[in-house]
């Protein structure tokens, strides 16, 4: 209870948890539609090019959040273009994504000078370095996921899940599931935020999961999965702080573990 007490007194941790939570929304939204839509490898390879974005961004003397967004859409698009266009195997291009978004990334911080703490806490995640400027770019990223959701989101469930139900009714399908990569993309800039560029990809597809094995139709499941993602991400903080260690790795770790409980429930 102590990590409790300690956010009733200090301002700083009031930020954190509420970046928490504002985690744990895109991480259930936009992680149902992944898991479902069996898209976490696109995911991966938008999650991975984000640290190029960074590492330009702050090489030119910008702000990493600016560059990661930028990264990640611009990934988001190229992704979605490869895969309805590219000749080359798509699993293949992805992987190129992923590994030259890396790349570029680590180039970009060799090449800026001093020891970048900053991009480190991108890198491998640090809430408790989160502050009110990132905790409104989390708020701006989240209702932008939430307003595309609930103006797409009969149009885009008929898209993903029966295409050709939706071809039939005349749905522009490509550009719906480009929408769906590029919602994955703010998602993933919000996650970056709280569990680093390291572990985010589980945490856009575990509380998911999870959800899926407990709840009932897809509305369900999302909401389950904010709420899961919530119970979670505030469980690992308050370990964390318990326990010194690292907050990201913590709550992945929970995460893993409540997943795999539903998996034994439901084979018991």
């Amino acid at each position: 209870m102590s990590f409790f007490h300690a956010v009733a007194e200090h301002g700083f941790l009031q930020w954190v948890l509420l970046a928490g939570l504002l985690a744990a929304l895109g991480s259930g939204v936009v992680g149902t539609l992944v898991v479902l839509k069996r898209v976490s490898f696109m995911a991966g390879g938008i999650a991975h090019a984000v640290l190029g974005g960074m590492g330009v961004a702050q090489w030119l003397g910008g702000s990493p959040l600016t560059g990661a967004t930028i990264a990640a859409v611009l990934a988001a698009l190229l992704i979605g273009w490869l895969t309805r266009r590219g000749r080359e195997r798509e699993d293949m291009m992805i992987g190129a994504i992923w590994a030259v978004g890396m790349a570029v990334g680590i180039l970009a911080i060799a090449r800026t000078p001093g020891y970048q703490s900053e991009l480190m806490s991108y890198l491998l995640g640090n809430l408790l370095m989160v502050g009110r400027e990132q905790v409104l770019a989390m708020v701006v990223l989240d209702a932008a996921l939430l307003l595309a959701l609930a103006l797409l989101w009969r149009p885009l469930v008929a898209a993903l899940f029966d295409e050709e139900f939706a071809r039939a009714r005349g749905l522009p399908v490509q550009a719906l599931q480009q929408g769906l990569l590029v919602m994955i993309a703010l998602a993933v800039v919000v996650l970056v935020q709280a569990v680093g560029l390291v572990l985010v990809l589980a945490l856009l597809t575990l509380p998911a999961a999870t959800a899926l094995r407990l709840g009932r139709g897809m509305g369900a499941a999302m909401g389950l999965a904010v709420a899961v993602a919530a119970v979670e991400i505030v469980a690992g903080l308050a370990l964390a702080y318990e326990a010194d260690a690292p907050g990201g790795a913590v709550i992945v770790v929970l995460a893993a573990l409540a997943y795999l409980t539903t998996l034994a429930r439901r084979r018991g």
